[in-house]
């Protein structure tokens, strides 16, 4: 009998537990470290490689632990600005990630990537074990014998070391303010279809999948007044008390000037006597992005459209019940539709 119990208990181990161990080790993801000048347009591009799960910026390289953004500047500590990704090799190898590295900077300039100029924007390939160190020595020197450059690459190839985030209001930052980047990585490296995000349409009230919409600036202005694209596309402000401050004599919803997406409804906006359209919350959270503001010299959280990046204000804490939140938001960055 217990022969028979033993049997079983292996039967059931067979089944269950070694094809989900294979399947785990189908979906084993590897780790690569580049650092080709700014880190945003960097991240961006490589999230727009297939077989890339994930990529988040940072600093590496140096020898200061626990840097900010403001240490990293002082070019003082060391760091480089690093983008580490995770991805899929059975999707996409090493030697084509080192393919769209090379493809999307200039690995020629010493401490420099366009007008960005400090030790922390240098080109550097951080390898993680022996294999990453050949292949990127390997296609370094292919490169060099391909005489694409007249002047030297600078490129280093050195271990990589441990690797600090960065702040949150950098990670996804051409993502979350709609930017194009500059720069296009290969087709054959794109991943196919246009991004989607969940986002909630207040006419069906069903959260439903839109694609994020990314313009260049040129492509903004022909759509937006003057002011608009000053207010949602170079983070202005308007002046307090010329925008749409009263309540509406009719029910509606305020969308986003630059998407129309659905941002907040009427039921929700109060008058706060600040010279600004005020609200206690959104529409749903899923349609504004919050991040962490520390320009101007204050501390603010400040309010993004999801779909499309647009700035729109910020929140404070002294807003009424039953959220105790303020949305400041600017009038520009609105359009007022009723129903």
């Amino acid at each position: 009998m217990e022969v028979k119990i033993i049997r079983y208990i292996i039967f059931l181990v067979l089944v269950f537990i070694r094809p989900y161990t294979y399947a785990q080790e189908d979906v084993m993801l590897k780790k690569a470290t580049f650092a080709a000048g700014c880190f945003w347009g960097v991240e961006a591009a490589f999230r727009e490689a297939k077989g890339v799960v994930s990529a988040r910026v940072g600093y590496t390289g140096g020898h200061f632990n626990n840097p900010t953004y403001e240490d990293v500047c002082s070019d003082k500590t060391g760091h480089a600005e690093a983008v580490e990704i995770e991805y899929d090799p059975k999707k996409f190898s090493y030697q084509e990630l080192l393919d769209v590295f090379w493809q999307i900077h200039n690995p020629t300039t010493p401490n420099r990537q366009g007008p960005d100029t400090g030790s922390q924007y240098r080109s550097v390939i951080f390898y993680n074990n022996p294999q990453q160190k050949a292949l990127a020595l390997e296609s370094k020197e292919k490169l060099l014998q391909s005489k694409a450059y007249k002047v030297p690459i600078v490129t280093e190839i050195i271990p990589a070391k441990e690797f600090y985030p960065a702040e949150v209001y950098h990670q996804r930052y051409y993502e979350k303010h709609g930017i194009t980047r500059g720069c296009a990585i290969p087709a054959q490296f794109q991943k196919t279809g246009a991004q989607k995000i969940p986002i909630y349409i207040v006419s069906t009230g069903k959260i439903e999948e839109a694609e994020k919409i990314v313009r260049t600036d040129e492509e903004w202005k022909k759509i937006l007044t003057p002011e608009q694209f000053r207010v949602t596309r170079l983070k202005g402000t308007e002046a307090p008390f010329t925008g749409m401050c009263a309540l509406p004599k009719k029910n509606g919803i305020y969308k986003c000037v630059s998407c129309a997406t659905d941002l907040f409804s009427i039921s929700t906006k109060f008058e706060s006597a600040t010279g600004w359209p005020s609200f206690y919350q959104p529409v749903s959270e899923l349609n504004i992005v919050l991040q962490p503001d520390n320009s101007a010299g204050m501390r603010r959280t400040e309010a993004l459209c999801a779909r499309c990046g647009a700035h729109l204000g910020h929140v404070f804490d002294d807003g009424p019940p039953p959220t105790g939140k303020r949305y400041c938001i600017n009038s520009a960055a609105l359009k007022f539709i009723e129903g």
